[in-house]
């Protein structure tokens, strides 16, 4: 019997190549998000084994409505990878747009917890399930203009450890997949749609790929039921922490 897991984010960047490569793994994705063109493409090319689910994981009621209305062998799935999320400029606060603010808020905070929330009380009623979370490593290392989206990511391994401890003696399994450069459309949505600022992100460099992080989700999946991976951080071999930042005068 095929397992099934909820994705969101499913058609682009990490959220789209993790929907993929569960399905070529056997499972059955309901795949969440709000282009409704790009939901068709992967009804085009995977059928049944994909369900679109058109949704606004920051809209509460609509996500229960969405979860609601599953088929019975996803209510709830076996996993849930809460793969939506999103980063809006990178000026310091002072300057920020806190209309941009809101928006990572929205979907990088509420939109987490309102898919984990929809699913969670089933997989504890039953004994066993999987919430796999996509952080990022700004939520442990700061770096300026990542003022929001940095906290929103510092959010998302906070509420993983806090489930952790919720969901002590369950069986349900939680990890935190904490990526640092990833080339995918990241940078566009952050630089709102300008191509070429977007591309200076990457150039000179060897960045992860969405597929590598795919990778990563479905190892932390495929373990055993009684193995759980709590967190992993994955980087680039061209990308370290840096150092304290420390200004001098005169």
């Amino acid at each position: 019997m095929p397992k099934t897991a909820c994705v969101t984010g499913a058609t682009s960047g990490i959220g789209r190549a993790t929907a993929i490569r569960l399905i070529r793994e056997g499972w059955k994705v309901a795949g969440a998000a709000r282009r409704e063109d790009r939901l068709a493409e992967l009804v085009r090319e995977f059928g049944p084994a994909f369900i679109p689910l058109r949704l606004d994981v920051g809209n509460r009621e609509a996500v229960l409505r969405t979860f609601a209305s599953l088929p019975e062998e996803f209510r709830p799935p076996d996993l849930l990878v809460n793969g939506a999320g999103l980063a809006l400029g990178r000026e310091p606060a002072w300057a920020a747009s806190p209309d941009d603010w809101d928006a990572m808020v929205e979907v990088n905070v509420k939109g987490l917890y309102n898919c984990t929330r929809a699913v969670l009380g089933g997989m504890v009623e039953r004994g066993r399930g999987h919430i796999i979370n996509i952080g990022s490593i700004a939520g442990s290392y700061p770096y300026p203009g990542g003022n929001v989206y940095s906290s929103s990511k510092a959010f998302v391994q906070m509420f993983s450890a806090s489930l952790r401890a919720d969901l002590h003696g369950t069986g349900v399994r939680v990890t935190n997949i904490e990526p640092g450069m990833v080339e995918t459309e990241f940078s566009l949505v952050r630089f709102k749609g300008d191509a070429a600022r977007a591309e200076e992100v990457y150039r000179g460099i060897k960045p992860l790929t969405a597929e590598e992080l795919a990778d990563a989700v479905y190892y932390a999946a495929a373990t055993p039921r009684h193995v759980n991976i709590s967190r992993i951080e994955i980087m680039p071999v061209c990308q370290s922490p840096g150092p304290n930042l420390v200004a001098k005068k005169g």
